[in-house]
């Protein structure tokens, strides 16, 4: 049975080894911590979106980065240049794949 949302102080996150719900600077760590909370069952995916103020779409970015790249993969700068570098190999292929005359 999950805790009701009402329950989640920034005590009780803080203990949990989560940042505060007033979190405005998403640092590696603090992207990771909520993750890993959501992966383990601490929290659901809707309560990390409802506690911190994400969309679903930026929290399952998170999630996806994470488990694919590794803490390096939450760096902002990292998603950039994976994103990047899909980009040109995507841009690579296209050229290389014959047209029908």
């Amino acid at each position: 049975m999950k805790t009701p949302l009402s329950d989640f102080s920034a005590e009780t996150l803080l203990r949990e080894g989560l940042p505060p719900p007033n979190t405005r600077r998403w640092v590696v760590r603090r992207k990771a911590a909520v993750v890993v909370a959501v992966n383990s069952g601490k929290i659901t995916l809707e309560q990390a979106c409802e506690i911190y103020q994400l969309s679903e779409e930026e929290l399952l970015s998170w999630k996806h980065s994470f488990e694919t790249h590794g803490l390096a993969g939450l760096r902002t700068t990292r998603i950039q240049q994976y994103r990047r570098g899909r980009l040109i190999w995507c841009r690579l292929l296209s050229a290389y794949v014959p047209t029908r005359d």
